[in-house]
């Protein structure tokens, strides 16, 4: 890797040439404009100048991705596509996450001469890793939290998302941590509002967590969803660590890449990190960004847990899409960086053996709301029905045959196996 320079993988979608896609990108993206300008010299874009780096042809379709394109003069009514790697020179912008932001996406999405554009993957030099620290628990410091070895962090989501008195909440915590249940998260739906005040439910849900640690000999991971404005990350995570808690949660798109990295400077707790919004970025094939680029992001600013969805979830990202964003998270990073990825949706013990199966890993955090709490025997059951899908899987052991002689998992299979 060069590391003076950063590069930046996008699949391109355009009317023109690819070579005159490639050289809009780099152009607008560091020294040029629509014209030539005064000052604009040899030396300053030799210096400062983005680079094409390659140019690999896919297909041609008859119809732009991306309305506002404009065509050439005798257009042949074809939109040529294509991988393009563009590289920037670091001391344009430094190793700072919002300017390089601003540098390898920026105003692109805007250019006519593109009718489509993502940003696959990006390369990184070492001084951000030097500028930015990462998780400071991820997957072996979760694992350490919540004692939880040799097995997927098994936990799920408080439902209803909103609406519970604190008391209702206290309660159904209490119910759950003597479950067994490994973690426990807030709905991003709920965060601080004013029928229910995070101090209120620091103070109910620590209390519940405490008694039910003081029968089992166990305490939970419970991620308060802090989500705000900077002032209020703070107050937050104070809040949550002088109660004994030991996971917040924000939603990153809400917060924003820096917000997220101005929480990991004081954490003191884990940083579970939701990417609700995630769809508008990404849905689109021929548009916004790849999850592969925007979790070495949010690894980077320091989510220690990260969201990817889940396997036969309730969403539109397919199973090979996620299986991608969940191989991501651990990819070695700067040496270490390691993130937890989340599967959450839709979920329940009969969607482990297809996770399993395809990522050959247990270093994941599986969460089921309905596919726990609302099994026929109650949430221990379905608890226990989770373990037993994942014991399942990893033995290799086909889910109805292991099923006949666990009745836990047999009630799940008759209440969420029917398709």
């Amino acid at each position: 890797m060069n590391q003076t320079r950063v590069t930046a993988v996008y699949l391109v979608e355009t009317p023109y040439s690819l070579e005159k896609a490639a050289a809009s990108i780099a152009g607008e993206q560091s020294t040029g404009t629509f014209t030539a300008v005064p000052g604009e010299t040899d030396a300053l874009k030799a210096l400062h100048g983005a680079v094409v780096e390659s140019i690999e042809p896919l297909e041609e379709v008859d119809a732009p991705s991306l309305p506002g394109a404009k065509t050439p003069p005798n257009h042949d009514g074809k939109y040529r596509r294509g991988v393009v790697k563009v590289s920037f020179p670091l001391h344009n912008f430094g190793p700072s996450i919002p300017n390089l932001m601003s540098a390898v996406a920026g105003n692109l999405y805007e250019l006519q001469e593109l009718s489509g554009l993502r940003l696959l993957d990006l390369e990184l030099p070492d001084a951000f890793a030097a500028r930015y620290p990462g998780p400071k628990f991820g997957i072996e410091g979760t694992r350490k939290l919540t004692g939880v070895y040799d097995r997927p962090i098994l936990g799920t989501i408080v439902k209803p998302s909103v609406g519970l008195s604190m008391e209702e909440l206290s309660a159904l915590v209490e119910r759950l941590a003597l479950a067994g249940m490994d973690f426990i998260k807030d709905d991003e739906l709920n965060a601080n509002p004013p029928y229910a005040p995070l101090e209120g439910k620091v103070k109910a849900v620590m209390a519940a967590v405490e008694r039910a640690a003081d029968r089992t000999g166990k305490k939970l991971m419970y991620a308060f969803n802090i989500t705000g404005d900077y002032d209020e990350l703070q107050r937050g995570h104070d809040l949550v660590v002088a109660a004994g808690g030991n996971c917040v949660m924000v939603s990153i798109l809400s917060v924003g890449l820096s917000g997220l990295t101005a929480l990991n400077r004081y954490s003191e707790v884990p940083i579970h990190g939701h990417r609700n919004q995630w769809g508008m970025l990404t849905r689109s094939p021929l548009l916004g960004i790849e999850f592969t680029a925007y979790q070495k992001l949010c690894r980077l600013a320091g989510a220690d847990h990260l969201h990817v969805n889940g396997l036969q979830s309730k969403f539109y990202e397919s199973d090979a899409s996620v299986v991608r964003s969940i191989e991501a998270c651990t990819a070695p990073m700067f040496g270490g960086y390691a993130t937890m990825p989340v599967v959450s949706s839709a979920q329940w013990a009969g969607t482990a053996p297809a996770t399993y199966a395809a990522t050959r890993t247990v270093d994941v955090m599986h969460l089921a709301g309905g596919g726990m709490l609302a099994h026929p025997d109650g949430p221990a059951s379905g608890f226990e029905s989770m373990k037993l899908g994942w014991e399942a899987a990893v033995q290799g052991i086909p889910l109805e045959q292991y099923a006949a002689k666990h009745p836990a998992l047999q009630r799940a299979i008759e209440k969420y196996g029917k398709g």
